[in-house]
């Protein structure tokens, strides 16, 4: 599971409030020359499916799987800026979020606490990405649409939906880029009055 931090056990990034963008966070410093491919193997995949809470076991994962999921994964960004800059999405990213999102998917169900729970049975990595993709249908095209962002953390540039009051949120998680930022924010400051 995902730590208080935001970072789970194998480094994925979990917090930014919408389970689409935990998964486009599967790849990391997007605005740096060389992005961070957290799906680096199919085991990986794997593995972010049992830390993002959906599955209890490790599910099988092959390349094809992999592939897929990053198909999805960047669909899912690209389609996400275009709404965010009140563009339309492409229709080749239309296509992939809807025929993902037409899979059948892990089914909600209320764990013995009266949380969140996901119906196991039989479950494989295409119910996690059909979720997935059900969750960016929900936000590309809910009322929180025009609440989309992009982190201004240097070289995150990863997504995140703005719930504050008055909408001005700059980073994914306070506790990753807006930490840092701050940092490097109180370094210059003493490094300029020394």
């Amino acid at each position: 599971m995902a730590s208080v931090d935001g970072v789970g056990d194998s480094g994925f990034r979990f917090g930014n409030g919408r389970l689409c963008f935990t998964f486009t966070a599967t790849l990391g410093d997007r605005g740096a020359p060389v992005p961070l491919e957290r799906l680096a193997v199919p085991g990986d995949l794997a593995r972010w499916c049992v830390e993002a809470g959906l599955l209890d076991e490790t599910p099988p994962a092959g390349p094809a799987a992999l592939a897929g999921a990053r198909r999805l994964r960047e669909a899912i960004d690209r389609a996400a800026e275009q709404v965010r800059t009140g563009a339309s999405p492409r229709p080749q990213d239309v296509e992939i979020l809807n025929d993902w999102a037409a899979r059948p998917a892990l089914a909600p169900q209320l764990d013995g606490t009266g949380g969140l729970g996901w119906r196991q049975e039989g479950a494989q990595v295409g119910h996690v990405l059909a979720l997935v993709a059900r969750d960016a249908v929900d936000v590309l095209t809910g009322p929180m649409r025009s609440r989309l962002r992009r982190c201004a953390g240097a070289d995150c540039e990863g997504l995140f939906v703005d719930v504050s009051r008055p909408g001005n949120r700059r980073w994914c998680s306070m506790n990753t880029c807006g930490n840092r930022a701050k940092k490097a924010a109180y370094r210059q400051r003493h490094a300029q009055s020394a």
